[in-house]
């Protein structure tokens, strides 16, 4: 067999065969990466940042970052246990930790690691915006949206190698042609809308487990009131980016927050915090 031929039973042999049900969606998702092989590995890359930064504890937004990330994990065990995922969370070791830092960012590692730096808090501005920033962070873990890139990435470079086998009797040029228009086709066509989606979806999952935790869903839209606020008119336009714009996330969470609030209810749950 050619090795084109077989670059290509291989990769429908991985789409068919490294799939994972999204218990929040039930879609099933390409990952070719089992939790057994992807958290070690991030919980030591995680441990490394952490030794290499200086960590903020015992004030109260330390403290804030830590009761709010118990919060939204013990609201995800609580979805994910009553939709029929019980053991969803095995291996899962969470950990929320607050980095002396003026990035206005916060981030996710897949297994539970969740990481804030401070210059995000003015703009969290208290407990329901820390809310909605965790419960989008905890979404991604929980979604294994960092392995699904991974393996969105091996598939790209995969069409790559196909691509060059494909023209191996083409001159230089042809071949630096194809790899040019691939690279940029398959970034801004394929790697950048998956990109999006994964945040849309964390978004629309962490509405769910922030209203389950007792926060109102709605103050996210607010939240990235003041994201868009403080960023200014320096945003790359929408599909040029890995994220969605500030103006479509805030439509997309005041078109959610209603079903946020009626999943919680089914949990008992009517009073939600501002």
């Amino acid at each position: 067999m050619k090795l084109k031929q077989i670059t290509i039973v291989l990769s429908l042999f991985l789409l068919v065969a490294a799939c994972k049900t999204n218990p929040f969606t039930g879609e099933k998702n390409l990952n070719f990466y089992p939790n057994s092989q992807i958290f070690p590995a991030a919980f030591q890359q995680y441990n490394q940042i952490i030794s290499e930064n200086k960590v903020v504890k015992g004030t109260s937004e330390a403290n804030m970052i830590n009761n709010v990330g118990q919060k939204i994990a013990t609201a995800s065990k609580r979805y994910l246990d009553a939709n029929g995922f019980q053991g969803y969370l095995d291996g899962y070791e969470w950990e929320f930790s607050l980095i002396q830092d003026d990035q206005v960012n916060a981030w996710a590692m897949p297994g539970g690691k969740i990481a804030f730096y401070t210059g995000i808090m003015p703009i969290a501005k208290g407990e329901a915006g820390v809310a909605a920033i965790m419960a989008h962070e905890i979404a991604h873990a929980l979604a294994d949206h960092g392995a699904q890139r991974m393996s969105a990435a091996q598939l790209q470079q995969l069409g790559a190698v196909a691509g060059n086998v494909a023209l191996s009797g083409k001159s230089d040029e042809t071949r630096q042609i194809f790899n040019t228009a691939y690279g940029l086709g398959s970034t801004v066509g394929v790697m950048l809308p998956f990109s999006r989606s994964h945040e849309s979806e964390a978004d629309r999952i962490g509405l769910t487990l922030m209203a389950i935790a007792g926060y109102e869903p709605l103050e996210a839209a607010e939240l990235w009131r003041r994201m868009q606020a403080n960023a200014g008119g320096g945003a790359p336009p929408e599909f040029l980016s890995t994220h969605p714009s500030s103006d479509t996330r805030i439509r997309n969470i005041e078109r959610w927050a209603p079903e946020a609030r009626a999943e919680a209810k089914k949990y008992g749950v009517t009073n939600f915090r501002r």
